[in-house]
């Protein structure tokens, strides 16, 4: 059974309730019944035989939800599985999480979709929403049956980590996932300039002798796909932002009032290309980190909108493969246990963004924009909670993480901003 729904009630008791979804700031109480939120604000008093949360000092915000992440199952069941990845979700805060296709083989039909939804269901921690891909194969070839992928649960398409570099590819995807009220996700990157590319091009690459990526990679498939969302009324997301130019086109099309959304990773506002010294694999990833400048820029658009949601792009890899010659190594880290600490960190703490804007872009937009159920506290909503301290102090250790994966730039690092408690259908499925 899915997510067996919390038999007891739940009192969630005197912390600061945070849900952007309904304007609501202020110190009280969420009742969750039978998987859903009773009510939620004020004293609420303590229904016979409830379980109760103490939450006072606590941030209590809608569940959670990351719509970027890669579950490597099915076929790489070593690095990553649905459960383990499902596990690192909740103990990092979040209720739910979109998982990408690019798995073997590739989630590009209803029984690959269907599959990878069951293995989440049997997981019974965070909700795992599929993405279907844009191409069959991601071959960038042949429209994949989106139709057929959506009757059997895809939330969004997207054949990320390659480019769609067919332009007519691109737009016929957008008209048809407009049929069904879907996204198309966009990893932006023209391979003429990136191919064999393996970290920004810039003052660093150069020291390190290694082959950059230029920003203009990323910006030039920014502005087409915006362009095609004109052309079509297509919704296109585009994922991992990773330069300033990218936050700037993004603006120029919001400005239009052209059905674009954007994302960017905890690890783009909070690193540069200088983590790479050294060649450190764990900070090699796609798109790459880039300077300080762009970093700023980033964090801007998360601040004034421009940028809609805060990601992980969560991509556990085996040990072996990232002691590997910087070249070689393959792109991406784990994020889904460091998010909630970065994310506070470098944006809340250093006042860029408000606790309320934090909320917003790590649950009740993404819920919104990828129009999955979750994202409020309001009565009748899914009991998907998220109980976090953002002034606990903690030390990032690799080791104890719930994934599989232990490939991050970020161990050692101290953070400020933890979750205490997760809870998914009124069940707690997480706490510290």
């Amino acid at each position: 059974m899915a997510h067996p729904i919390g038999t007891r009630d739940l009192l969630i008791k005197g912390g600061r309730i945070i849900d952007p979804s309904q304007g609501l700031d202020a110190v009280g109480d969420v009742l969750l019944r039978n998987g859903l939120v009773e009510a939620c604000g004020g004293s609420l008093g303590t229904p016979d035989g409830a379980e109760v949360i103490d939450a006072s000092g606590l941030v209590v915000a809608p569940g959670f939800i990351d719509v970027h992440i890669h579950l490597r199952e099915p076929g790489r069941e070593d690095v990553e599985t649905v459960a383990t990845g499902a596990h690192s979700a909740v103990a990092g805060g979040m209720t739910a999480v979109c998982a990408m296709p690019n798995t073997k083989p590739v989630t590009d039909n209803q029984a690959v979709v269907g599959f990878v939804k069951r293995q989440g269901e049997n997981a019974g921690y965070a909700r795992v929403y599929p993405y279907g891909a844009i191409s069959v194969g991601q071959k960038g070839e042949t429209l994949a049956e989106i139709a057929e992928m959506v009757s059997a649960g895809a939330v969004a398409f997207s054949d990320d980590g390659k480019p769609v570099e067919s332009a007519q590819l691109m737009r016929t995807a957008l008209e048809y996932a407009r049929a069904f009220n879907v996204p198309i996700a966009e990893h932006c990157e023209d391979m003429t300039l990136a191919r064999g590319g393996s970290m920004n091009e810039g003052i660093m690459s150069a020291k390190l002798g290694l082959k950059g990526i230029p920003a203009e990679a990323e910006e030039i498939y920014v502005i087409r796909d915006i362009l095609l969302a004109k052309r079509t009324g297509g919704h296109i997301h585009l994922c991992h932002l990773s330069t300033k130019g990218s936050v700037e086109l993004v603006r120029w099309g919001k400005e239009r009032g052209i059905n674009v959304t954007a994302e960017v990773c905890s690890h783009h506002i909070s690193l540069t290309e200088d983590a790479v010294d050294g060649y450190n694999t764990n900070a090699k990833m796609n798109p790459p980190l880039r300077t300080a400048e762009d970093v700023e820029a980033l964090q801007q658009g998360v601040a004034d909108g421009t940028i809609d949601l805060l990601v992980t792009d969560h991509a556990p890899h085996h040990y072996d493969e990232k002691e590997r010659e910087f070249a070689d190594a393959p792109n991406g880290i784990v994020g889904l246990e460091t998010a909630l600490g970065v994310n506070c960190t470098y944006l809340l703490h250093r006042g860029i963004i408000t606790l309320p804007q934090l909320v917003d872009a790590m649950s009740c937009k993404q819920a919104k924009i990828f129009r999955l159920p979750g994202g409020t506290l309001a009565k009748g909503g899914l009991a998907d909670v998220t109980i976090f301290d953002p002034n606990r102090q903690w030390t990032c250790d690799p080791a104890q993480f719930k994934s599989k994966g232990r490939n991050t730039p970020y161990g050692g690092h101290t953070f400020t901003g933890q979750a205490r408690y997760t809870i998914v259908g009124g069940r707690l499925v997480f706490s510290a």
